[in-house]
């Protein structure tokens, strides 16, 4: 009994000498909220379990997927609409669970491992002030194309006023492709193109009629947005993921159900609000990710 307690000891003991001398995992994140909280989440919680952790924050999305192929990155928090679109140039229309089957299959020609997504979608969306939502009964895409055609028609001196980000208003798959979808007609001084951040306040105050969001971002509930639906269906699933090179997998044993028991704590509802307290109570990412590790009894 004490020789096997022994092995079992020498055996445990083994494990945590390898992982401290292994170089450490290389993890990349992009360069806003949510993406920082993943980074510490993932961090700190692999730092728990006996791994060591090089967190690289703040890099392009283009980049990180480029190092990963080079094998100067081992692994990344990385949305299935962007791999799908932007990596593998696929604009077909797919259910979420299609997105990811195709993502999966074809990346991992690359040696790219998808592991389990989480119950969440960080997509893009129209969100305007609640109360005037509320008020103007908007609740979806068409209700909202209709509200500007209505004014078109009746008062056409009142302009309504969208707010946009550069990228999604220039995009070959974003502002054109959407008017298309929606038949909505806008003249280009109703289109007001802005920094992503900004676009959120200028909904708020006022300064435009609706604006393009991210749906998981904390600024929608910490500034009362309402998100309209998008009953047609635009917009792609971005279902955030740990992605993982395949060598690297194998050679970490324990990394792969580290990282699927992180993805399975994550939802929209999870998400927004760690991300209002970083973007609204002014909490550090590091700080949000240690006290929600601590709540889930992963710490």
């Amino acid at each position: 009994m004490l020789r096997k307690h022994f092995i079992g000891l020498m055996t445990a003991l083994s494990f945590v000498a390898s992982q401290a001398s292994a170089a450490p995992l290389v993890l990349a994140t992009k360069s806003f909220t949510e993406q920082h909280i993943l980074s510490a989440m993932t961090v700190q919680y692999l730092q728990k379990k006996g791994f060591q952790v090089q967190p690289q924050t703040n890099i392009a999305t283009v980049i990180s997927r480029n190092a990963m192929i080079n094998k100067q990155i081992d692994m990344t928090w990385e949305y299935t609409g962007t791999s799908l679109i932007i990596f593998n140039h696929i604009n077909k229309r797919m259910t979420p669970q299609e997105t990811y089957d195709t993502v999966k299959k074809l990346d991992a020609k690359h040696g790219l491992v998808w592991l389990k997504p989480a119950d969440m979608n960080n997509t893009y969306a129209f969100a305007m002030q609640r109360k005037r939502a509320q008020a103007e009964h908007i609740t979806t895409m068409s209700q909202m194309v209709e509200k500007i055609e209505h004014l078109r028609q009746t008062d056409p001196d009142k302009n309504w006023l969208l707010g946009l980000d550069l990228e999604f208003a220039g995009r070959s798959d974003g502002m054109k492709p959407l008017q298309n979808a929606y038949q909505m007609e806008l003249d280009r001084p109703q289109i007001r193109q802005m920094d992503p951040g900004l676009v959120y306040n200028a909904i708020r105050d006022g300064f435009v009629d609706a604006g393009l969001i991210y749906t998981t971002d904390g600024r929608i509930k910490g500034f009362d947005l309402q998100v309209l639906e998008d009953d047609k269906g635009f917009f792609p699933s971005y279902a955030v993921t740990p992605v993982v090179r395949k060598d690297t997998l194998e050679a970490n044993p324990g990394l792969e159900e580290a990282l699927n028991t992180l993805s399975a704590q994550l939802n929209n509802e999870t998400i927004i609000d760690l991300n209002a307290k970083v973007d609204i109570d002014h909490q550090s990412p590091q700080q949000v990710a240690r006290g929600f590790l601590q709540s889930k009894g992963l710490l």
